[in-house]
């Protein structure tokens, strides 16, 4: 039966809303279709309570049929919900962007040690993998509750956080002194962190390892670190501590993360083994894209990653001496897009054109990608939808139509994020535009409110106070007719987890 005129006008209203919010992405290229509908992805993959952005909305979905490598991916990882920050600011959802470093100072609060790699939608920290035996999963396999992976040490994360916030402050020239306080902490805490064997940006199960990935991001973390001292000068901090400590991992990275003999740098130190996460080398800056070492590690990755025209994260095998698991998976789809960064960036353009648009069809109907996709069965595997696949679609389409990340729609961006900055983290601190200003200053209360510092309404380490109410009816809040513009809420469906 009709269910009456109330509802079809909420219906009506709700798909306004998200007509009103799509036509606000500033890509304007060829694939602006494509980059629409990975944004809408994203943006559903968002808590609007908190800000918060999961991985992936399901879980247990296996990464390769009748296998037993499948996760829970339903939580907030700090490395996802980072590059999926810089995405939205790239397609020019600034609200999101500036909802998500709510989010992060509110969960990270405490001792830089202490901070995980991934937290609850609402900063939950307690994230305990189990095995739900009472359930059958999808083609009989195991169900999982909670990740282990979050008690890992993963040294990668600080450096895609820091990438992230330098970005986002360049994007409305203002810092917060919460926020630095907090960049702050995170670098002196790799003054010595960094040296430490870390389990990598797969979360291996097996031995921690001197993963170059997790190296060449520490680099980014103490080099997003200087490089915002440089453009706010009046930043407090030990600026020339910190360039020696980025040209000392610099210089460690390329005496032991190259391998002469394979002529490309590898998995980790004094290993042969390749590793798709070494394609990031020139993505975030550490070489210029054409390095002999990049060049010849790029085409290392396509003689020995690449199976069935699509990138491996590394070859598996059977004893489980890889990643302490057995068994094989499907081809990355997030490292195969970095294959198409890495291809335009030495100058194969037309190469890197050739394989986006091949990877473009592995979309389902609405346009979605899981995480992996299993060239022999020919479809896609793993949780799904997955957030790190569509950020990765969305910043090579910015790339292949010379649209790089964060240059479309600054001004209006800039505009939209100040204002939301001003409102939650205590006011605008501080102006790159302009460097003779004050580069910061502490937020103050306004009559009859407490100031909103860094840990204000939370308590200890890791609360997570509940964020501003989202503003119903205009694109970048929630949509009318929902909770939440967002993949699950306390009570529930649990939030979950990952690799």
């Amino acid at each position: 039966a009709p269910l009456g005129a109330a509802s079809d006008q909420r219906l009506a209203s709700t798909l306004e809303w998200w007509k009103q919010w799509a036509r606000r992405c500033s890509y304007d290229g060829p694939y602006r279709s494509v980059v629409v509908r990975s944004a809408l992805a994203l943006k559903l993959m968002t808590y609007s309570l908190s800000g918060g952005v999961i991985a992936a909305s399901p879980t247990s979905l296996p990464e390769a049929l009748g296998g037993n490598r499948n996760w829970d991916y339903r939580y907030c990882w700090l490395r996802d919900a980072s590059l999926t920050l810089l995405a939205m600011l790239s397609a020019g959802y600034s609200d999101e962007a500036a909802a998500w470093r709510d989010w992060l100072l509110r969960a990270v609060a405490g001792e830089p040690a202490d901070v995980q790699i991934m937290y609850g939608v609402a900063g939950e920290r307690r994230l305990d993998e189990y095995l739900a035996t009472w359930l059958t999963g999808y083609d009989g396999n195991p169900v999982r509750i909670g990740n282990a992976a979050s008690g890992q040490y993963q040294l990668d994360v600080y450096g895609e956080v820091m990438s992230a916030l330098y970005s986002a402050g360049h994007m409305d020239g203002v810092h917060s002194r919460a926020i630095w306080d907090l960049q702050q902490k995170l670098i002196e805490f790799l003054e010595d962190g960094w040296r430490k064997p870390d389990d990598g940006i797969w979360e291996v199960r097996g031995p921690q390892r001197h993963f170059t990935h997790s190296k060449v991001m520490a680099w980014v973390a103490v080099d997003r670190a200087v490089r915002t001292m440089e453009d706010w000068p009046g930043l407090p901090g030990p600026v020339d501590k910190w360039r020696a400590l980025r040209d000392e991992i610099h210089r460690e990275v390329l005496e032991k993360g190259f391998n002469e003999k394979k002529q490309a740098f590898t998995q980790y130190y004094g290993c042969d083994e390749l590793d798709a996460s070494i394609l990031m080398l020139p993505i975030v800056g550490f070489l210029p894209p054409k390095d002999p070492r990049v060049v010849s590690t790029v085409e290392a990755v396509q003689r020995e990653l690449v199976d069935g025209g699509f990138v491996l994260r590394y070859r598996t095998n059977d004893d489980a001496s890889v990643d302490g698991l057995t068994g094989r998976e499907g081809a990355f789809l997030a490292c195969s897009f970095w294959l198409v960064d890495c291809l335009h960036m030495i100058g194969r353009v037309d190469e890197a054109r050739e394989m986006f648009e091949r990877l473009l069809p592995l979309r389902n109907d609405v346009g979605l990608l899981s995480e992996e996709y299993d060239p022999v069965a020919k479809r896609q595997v793993g949780n799904f939808p997955q957030a790190f696949s569509h950020v990765s679609l969305v910043n090579s389409a910015c790339r292949l139509t010379g649209q790089e990340p964060l240059s479309a729609g600054k001004a209006q961006v800039a505009k939209r994020l100040q204002h939301l900055l001003s409102r939650s983290l205590g006011g605008p601190i501080g102006s790159g535009a302009h460097p003779g200003g004050r580069p910061w200053r502490a937020p103050r209360a306004r009559p009859g409110r407490r100031a909103r510092g860094r840990g204000a309404a939370g308590g200890g380490r890791g609360a997570a106070p509940a964020a501003p109410p989202p503003r119903e009816g205009a694109p970048g809040g929630a949509p009318p007719a929902t909770a939440a513009g967002a993949a699950g809420r306390p009570g529930g469906a649990r939030p979950g987890a990952r690799r």
